[in-house]
């Protein structure tokens, strides 16, 4: 009896070969970039949101390009350091590529850039881990801005709820967070049911480079080695 496509094994070399021509195809396409665009920049992220972000880079599309992914693969791209750079002083750049971070290849304005990224800040529902940014409580009484079909699904999620003539009412004051405390998968559902947003999406440039100068802002470079030339 034939094999269905599910049992068959999965040659791990194809595998890996497709992984390496990938890593290989990221290397050269920022290599190219550094060459075609004036200014390379490397930027951290908060709270990253792929359709915000999306909607960002597509403001950008007609004079820049943006690169995230393997920390690692971008610092091959560019270099290491300065035995293996594919540029003078680009190493700088790679030694910052490090945790939640990008990189902005661009003919832009150095004003421009500055001014998009310090401008720049989306809200968002936070999401289960996130660090709550206030204390959220409910107190007793009827929740009017539910309908009654949603009891089961509140009550589910630890909420001290009952019916009373259609109204959902909470029998005792609920505390759905608190300012500083990670926030539990529950108190996310209940924070997105009230619209409340504790998540603020953030870029912020954390140096900037070019054949010719190199500058490092002061965010996110608190512990690197690396100075401005």
């Amino acid at each position: 009896m034939p094999k269905s496509k599910r049992d068959r094994p999965v040659t791990l070399s194809k595998t890996k070969k497709k992984g390496r021509e990938h890593k290989e195809a990221v290397v050269n396409s920022i290599r190219k970039a550094v060459e075609e665009y004036s200014w390379i920049y490397v930027f951290s992220f908060e709270n990253m949101r792929n359709l915000k972000f999306k909607q960002f880079r597509e403001q950008l599309k007609a004079n820049s390009r943006f690169f995230l992914g393997s920390n690692k693969v971008m610092q091959v791209a560019l270099g290491r350091s300065a035995s293996d750079e594919i540029m003078p002083n680009i190493y700088k750049v790679s030694k910052l590529l490090r945790g939640d971070a990008g990189l902005l290849c661009t003919n832009l304005p150095k004003e421009e850039v500055e001014r998009i990224f310090n401008e720049y800040e989306d809200y968002d529902f936070a999401r289960t881990g996130s660090l709550a940014t206030e204390t959220v409580e409910l107190k007793e009484g009827p929740l009017e801005q539910f309908t009654h079909e949603m009891e089961p699904f509140l009550r589910k999620q630890g909420m001290p709820v009952r019916l009373n003539k259609g109204t959902i009412e909470l029998v005792a004051d609920y505390v759905v967070c608190e300012e500083g405390k990670p926030l539990s998968p529950e108190a996310s559902r209940i924070l997105r049911l009230l619209g409340t947003k504790m998540a603020t999406f953030r870029l912020h440039l954390i140096c900037r480079w070019s054949p010719d100068d190199f500058e490092l802002y002061s965010r996110g470079t608190e512990d690197s080695d690396v100075e401005t030339s």
